[in-house]
This record gives C-alpha cells, structure tokens and sequence, in this order.
C-alpha cells in the first residue's frame, strides 16, 4: 500500500506541476509560476513555507511507511479507500486545472488581471485545486496511517487558508471587485455550499 500511496504522490507532483507548468509554457510562453513575497515572516512568506513543508511532508510519508511495517500495511478497507481517494483528489486537481485554462497560476502578481473563472467545477467551489490536493493527502493519511502523513494535511491545510484568506482573495476583490464579490455569495470557499459570504460582508 505503501508503494502505491508513493507512485500516486509523484505522479501528483509531476502531472500537477511539471506536465502542467509544461503545458502553460507550450501554449502561452508562460510557465504560471509567480514569484511570491520573500520578507521573512509576511503572509505570502508563510503560504510558500508552509505549502513546501506540505510537499515535503507528503513525500517523506510513504517513504517512511516502506521502512515502518505498522504503517506499511494499513487494513486492506482502509488502504483501498485511501487509495481511491488520492485519485480523486489528483482527478479534481487535474479537472481544476485545465478549467483554468490561461488564468492558471501559481502565486499571484499584483500587476496582472487574469479572467474570473466561474465555470465548470468552480460554479461549485471557489479553490477546487486546494479541494483536491486535500482529498488526496487525506487519502494518503489512510494509506499510510502516521504522524507524517497527519502533519503533511495539517500542515496543508495552514498553508491553504494563509494563501486564499490573505493572498488570493484580497487579490481578487481588488482586481474583480463587485464580480468577484457576488461570486463568493452563491460559491462555496473549499466546499460546496460552505464558507459563501453573506451579501452584507462582501
């Protein structure tokens, strides 16, 4: 189970990041990625720590479960249904993406205006990238039940809230304003349904 847990994980990395970046690159000239804010200690700072000591954390969990029997060979319902969930989530994430179309990006630059994707999977969640890439370290959680895998979704999770709540969605409302806006009434933030603002605070 473990094995299996490690091969999705990099396959994750490599269709989510590489094949991805590759692709915007072939299509656009552009690789997506944004250069964050480096100043120690600022927002934009913790989300790129944060996010790396997630990635870490979710590669260093498989392969600690090879060395570690107890968390190596999960029982067989629970190691199924993890695995199964990691595809999901590496679905959804891949699905996301490619709703994005051009307007994908990795980090945000305060100078570009990117089209306001409503569409699709996002008429249901507002951060369907962020949704899957939880389903699937949740789903390793199961796969490779352990203090690592727990921390690298813990973690996860601190680093997605610092990145949409202080980063992307000040950005968004400076750039798309009233649309945006009324986007976040009828969306849900993660989850369908969940984390919509009320006309009155937006």
């Amino acid at each position: 189970m473990a094995l299996a847990a490690l091969a999705l994980y990099l396959l994750g990395l490599a269709l989510a990041f590489g094949v991805r970046t590759l692709a915007a690159w072939r299509r656009t000239g552009d690789t997506g990625f944004r250069r964050p804010d480096t100043t120690a200690f600022t927002a934009p700072w913790w989300g790129s720590v944060l996010f790396a000591g997630a990635l870490a954390l979710g590669l260093a969990a498989p392969v600690a479960a090879l060395f570690d029997p107890a968390t190596a060979h999960p029982p067989r319902s629970m190691g199924v249904t993890g695995l199964a969930l990691m595809l999901l989530g590496l679905v959804l994430v891949l699905v996301s993406q490619t709703a994005m179309g051009t307007s994908w990006r990795i980090g945000v630059d305060e100078e570009e205006r990117t089209e306001l994707v409503t569409r699709g999977i996002f008429a249901l969640v507002r951060n369907p990238v962020f949704t899957g890439m939880g389903v699937l370290l949740a789903g390793q959680a199961l796969v490779v039940p352990s203090a690592i895998s727990v921390a690298a979704l813990a973690v996860f999770v601190a680093a997605v809230q610092v990145q949409v709540r202080a980063i992307e969605e000040p950005y968004l409302v400076r750039t798309h304003g009233a649309a945006y806006r009324s986007y976040t009434t009828r969306t849900g933030r993660f989850v369908p349904l969940v984390g919509r603002q009320r006309p009155k605070d937006v």
